[in-house]
């Protein structure tokens, strides 16, 4: 992937943040990783990704962190069931600014959310994936990008 694509998800994450009403966002610099064990957190929003890419970004966080971005947002219903949309809505949102930018042959999927350790992301072991660590209040939070050219 190249800086400048990787480059894309990060304005993305940049960008979703900057509606919250304490926009204390610091975005880490990006890794790469292993995919023997996927990095997640308590709640995981997954985007397939198809057509000039294959593979899945996804977001993920800690029920704290989501229950505190709800609030952040103006939600004030921070139950589980908003937690679960929100960390889908994340993950869609940072895809689809990515696919306005990479272009129509970047396609995404409608999320999928696993809660809990996400034994169901099966990422290829032949790749390695970018993470891109997200620091939100005090809060640790990750995008996770594994594509790989079609």
């Amino acid at each position: 992937m190249s800086e400048k694509n990787l480059q894309v998800f990060i304005d993305g994450v940049i960008r979703y943040f900057s509606l919250t009403t304490d926009n204390d966002l610091k975005v880490g610099t990006p890794y790469l990783e292993e995919n023997t064990q996927p990095a997640a957190k308590d709640y995981t929003g997954i985007i397939g990704i198809s057509g000039s890419n294959k593979g899945c970004v996804y977001f993920t966080a800690p029920r704290v962190m989501l229950k505190h971005l709800l609030l952040g947002l103006g939600e004030a219903d921070t139950s589980e069931s908003n937690m679960v949309d929100l960390v889908g809505e994340v993950a869609n949102t940072i895809s689809g600014n990515a696919r306005k930018e990479l272009g129509k042959e970047f396609m995404i999927s409608v999320p999928v959310v696993v809660s809990g350790a996400p034994s169901t992301i099966h990422l290829p072991v032949d790749l390695r994936s970018y993470v891109i660590p997200i620091s939100w209040r005090s809060y640790q939070a990750a995008v996770v990008i594994c594509l790989q050219n079609v």
